[in-house]
């Protein structure tokens, strides 16, 4: 809930109006776990809320890891017994938060270790904030920056994680341009997407991130199964007919798998591809999973493909690579705790 939900909650619960702000800055600044520790509520309140079962629906953290960069990856433990993974990534000045927003995937990439245990269902809207809140609490640090780019289809629950950047902007005091969402490609949805959040939010000032990572079809659904069902061209159609509704350019993610999609003829082919095209491309260098034997590029295979994409004036930049030694590949973490019997 939000300012004016909790405002119509308290006035049913027959308390007065302020109570509303009190318990808005104890949930979301505060990070308040439940409302038994809300200690500026009347202890009867808190006693009635007790026996209405309220909650504030805060999920259990399972397990932390933090890398030698600081990047720490968070398992949170949902009510119904599944888990989700949350990452902090620290820098300079900033801390960007990566979420999720399904349990597990449909969308089967074969580089992803998400997609192994397939999907078991979409997250609603609180365990998605959630998210940035735990790893606010184990950090100590306050994130200026989510990526909806953790487990899951973020297409395939555009509601919930259109709410959930409302909340993220009105209740965390979060811009819109410090949110990304990041997807495979859903058919029919990049433009429903826009649509939806113009309405929603009164504008799409977040960056939309498509992950490409093959510069032609067939090697896309080599790697991507599900791309099969959706030609390169029509995703690219749909993402100008996104720029047209936002004004906003759209972010190419690449993950670059050594020896499959990062010679220099796929560099040269994507600059073909996306010539004239208002966007950006992030290069990725791939992260092992144990279940695919896909090799990571060496430094210098991921300069030679970024200088290639420079050169044919394809705006262009590569991801620091973080959290290499602590299951830095999305899903891995939860994976590996599946595998070992821990939840």
């Amino acid at each position: 809930m939000g300012l004016q939900e909790l405002e119509h909650w308290v006035s049913d619960q027959g308390e007065p109006a302020f109570r509303a702000r009190q318990l808005h800055d104890w949930i979301y600044a505060k990070g308040a776990r439940d409302l038994a520790d809300v200690t500026v509520l009347s202890k009867q309140w808190r006693q009635h809320l007790d026996q209405q079962q309220a909650r504030i629906g805060r999920s259990s953290l399972i397990h932390c890891s933090r890398a030698r960069d600081g990047t720490t990856k968070l398992l949170l433990g949902t009510e119904d017994g599944l888990s989700v993974e949350a990452v902090g990534i620290p820098a300079p000045g900033r801390l960007t938060v990566c979420v999720s927003s399904q349990v597990g995937c449909p969308m089967a990439c074969r580089f992803c270790a998400t997609g192994k245990g397939g999907l078991q269902r979409s997250l609603a809207v609180h365990e998605i904030v959630d998210q940035v809140l735990s790893v606010r609490e184990v950090m100590g640090i306050r994130p200026s920056h989510v990526v909806f780019m953790g487990m899951g289809e973020p297409l395939l629950n555009t509601d919930v994680v259109l709410a959930a950047i409302d909340c993220l902007c009105r209740d965390l005091g979060m811009a819109q341009r410090q949110i990304t969402v990041s997807t495979v490609g859903v058919p029919k949805t990049l433009p429903t997407l826009a649509e939806q959040a113009l309405l929603r939010l009164g504008r799409a000032q977040f960056t939309l991130a498509v992950s490409l990572h093959a510069p032609d079809q067939k090697l896309r659904e080599d790697l991507i199964p599900t791309a099969h069902a959706y030609p390169l061209e029509q995703l690219l159609d749909d993402c100008r007919h996104y720029v047209e509704l936002t004004g906003r350019r759209v972010s190419f993610e690449y993950i670059l798998l050594g020896g499959i999609n990062d010679l220099p003829r796929h560099a040269d082919a994507l600059a073909r591809l996306l010539r004239g095209f208002q966007s950006h491309v992030n290069l990725i260098a791939y992260n092992p999973i144990e279940e695919e034997d896909f090799q990571r590029p060496t430094p210098e295979q991921v300069e030679l493909f970024r200088s290639l994409l420079a050169r044919r004036h394809i705006a262009v930049s590569v991801r620091a690579s973080r959290g290499l030694d602590q299951d830095a590949a999305c899903g891995q973490l939860r994976r590996r705790q599946l595998t070992a019997g821990r939840i």
